[in-house]
């Protein structure tokens, strides 16, 4: 039986005495230099609970329990359906899938999807509210990157 799976072997194999010493390979870049990083996300499931202060140099998926505060100056925060976070968030854009108590600062976006809820003020220079989505409290409309930098913020109450 073993011989006959010695038969299989491929015939292209060359001899070992003909195989040279190579040098090794210099390490390549993982990126050129003119093409920007692959986006890192890094996902937290439904069994994690954090108390306390979460920062991060990444975008982030939180799908578990959170309590405290986040603070994601230059990435996005994900809040996933099944996630309950209690907590004072910063993020350069915030997408909200599940449920959220806590002021939100949004320095570009604010996505709040139809599964998803806030109770908490909101500081950004753009929201997005899909139909079945829901917000408690105050909205401060914030001059960001693309708005004009010669006009104020402008207020938005909710009630609700």
């Amino acid at each position: 039986m073993w011989k006959r799976d010695q038969a299989v072997a491929p015939v292209s194999t060359p001899p070992a005495a003909s195989v040279q010493p190579t040098q090794p390979h210099p390490v390549q870049p993982a990126q050129p230099a003119g093409k920007p990083a692959e986006k890192t996300t890094m996902d937290l499931g439904t069994s994690v609970v954090i108390k306390g202060e979460l920062s991060a140099s990444e975008d982030l998926t939180l799908c578990g329990q959170m309590e405290g505060s986040v603070r994601l100056p230059d990435h996005t925060l994900t809040v996933g359906p099944n996630a309950e976070v209690k907590a004072e968030i910063l993020a350069k854009s915030v997408i909200i899938l599940g449920s959220v108590t806590g002021n939100v600062t949004a320095t570009e976006r604010l996505d709040m999807r139809s599964t998803g809820s806030l109770i908490g003020d909101v500081a950004s220079p753009r929201l997005v509210i899909a139909d079945g989505g829901t917000l408690r409290g105050k909205v401060q409309m914030t001059v960001g990157s693309t708005a004009s930098s010669h006009s104020g913020p402008r207020k938005v109450e909710a009630v609700g």
